[in-house]
């Protein structure tokens, strides 16, 4: 399938293309705090007239900032934040009962799981596991299926899971997903597990509930946001470098092509409203089109439906709750 977008595409622009598809569509993103992709996306869905925003954030401070800056630019759209902390299971349970029980929010159309954090230190959230893995995969998947309820209760939902193609950087570690509590962690070989999972629960998702629920994940490109204002990038940037010639991996010797925030989220915005993906429930997007694994950065261990599977049943065990969905 070609695409008319690319890597220049911006994300204003894709909002005026799709205004059909946005306007009265109730959307909630994770992960937009100021200067964030996530804050992008919805600063720039917002002029489309979309029935309401949800705002989900740790730090509600933070996400009334990026609501505030929205209902500034667009006074007749309605916003609303919504406490998350991914990284607790427990509090993304309390977030997810609070949405819930939101009666005058009887749907979600489009759910952006953006939230993320990449290369820190190790650290265990409280329920004891390695903390990319913890926030950036098991708070969204258990958040997802809690309101899965809202979600199904849509005309046509979506669900996007915001990857990035450094999952390149690492599979799933079936036996390790902890890396042995710190002794074997490297920051980059975790941050690249976590973004493997990302792509394999939208596949499990288009797998499970297709084609009542459309799933996508997405790299969103190379952008300078506060996803990584916490790496001294004077040694992170060579300890990148070193996980990725370790593998053999191009980037260990190509450079990085930097891109606008607007551009970053442009792939959110073709995911989550781009009336031609209909018929690629599941697909893995970059630059506004489908990743392309024979030029592309698209491992097989992100696209296969085994391990998909196995990282769901892995995933209900580790969060203590299976969520099983009748057949289409």
């Amino acid at each position: 399938m070609t695409s008319p977008y690319g890597a220049t595409t911006t994300a204003d622009e894709l909002v005026k293309d799709f205004a059909a598809e946005i306007k009265g569509k109730i959307i909630l993103t994770t992960g937009v705090s100021p200067n964030s992709l996530g804050a992008t996306f919805v600063e720039s869905v917002a002029k489309a007239d979309p029935e309401l925003l949800i705002l989900a954030g740790r730090k509600p401070e933070k996400t009334q900032q990026t609501a505030d800056a929205v209902a500034a630019a667009n006074p007749n759209v309605k916003v609303r934040v919504l406490q998350l902390d991914l990284g607790s299971l427990a509090a993304v349970r309390e977030a997810a009962a609070t949405l819930n029980s939101w009666s005058d929010v009887p749907h979600i159309d489009v759910l952006v799981n953006n939230a993320g954090i990449m290369a820190v230190d190790f650290a265990l959230t409280p329920d004891g596991f390695e903390s990319q893995f913890g926030t950036n995969h098991l708070g969204h998947f258990l958040f997802t299926n809690l309101i899965m309820g809202k979600i199904l209760a849509a005309k046509a939902p979506r669900i996007v899971n915001v990857s990035s193609d450094g999952h390149r950087l690492n599979p799933i570690r079936w036996y390790d997903y902890n890396f042995s509590n710190g002794e074997t962690y490297n920051k980059w070989h975790a941050y690249g597990q976590s973004k493997t999972a990302n792509i394999l629960m939208a596949l499990s998702i288009a797998e499970k509930l297709g084609p009542r629920v459309l799933a996508y994940s997405l790299h969103p490109g190379v952008i300078a946001t506060n996803l990584g204002t916490h790496i001294d990038w004077s040694v992170g940037f060579e300890g990148l470098r070193a996980a990725d010639k370790a593998l053999g991996n191009k980037e260990g010797w190509t450079e990085y092509i930097y891109r606008s925030p607007q551009a970053g989220a442009a792939t959110h915005v073709y995911a989550a409203f781009s009336p031609s993906l209909k018929d690629h429930n599941g697909a893995y997007l970059q630059d506004c089109h489908i990743a392309d694994p024979w030029v592309e950065t698209v491992k097989p261990w992100a696209t296969s439906p085994i391990e998909a599977e196995r990282l769901w049943k892995l995933s209900e065990k580790l969060v203590g709750q299976e969520f099983t969905y009748p057949s289409s």
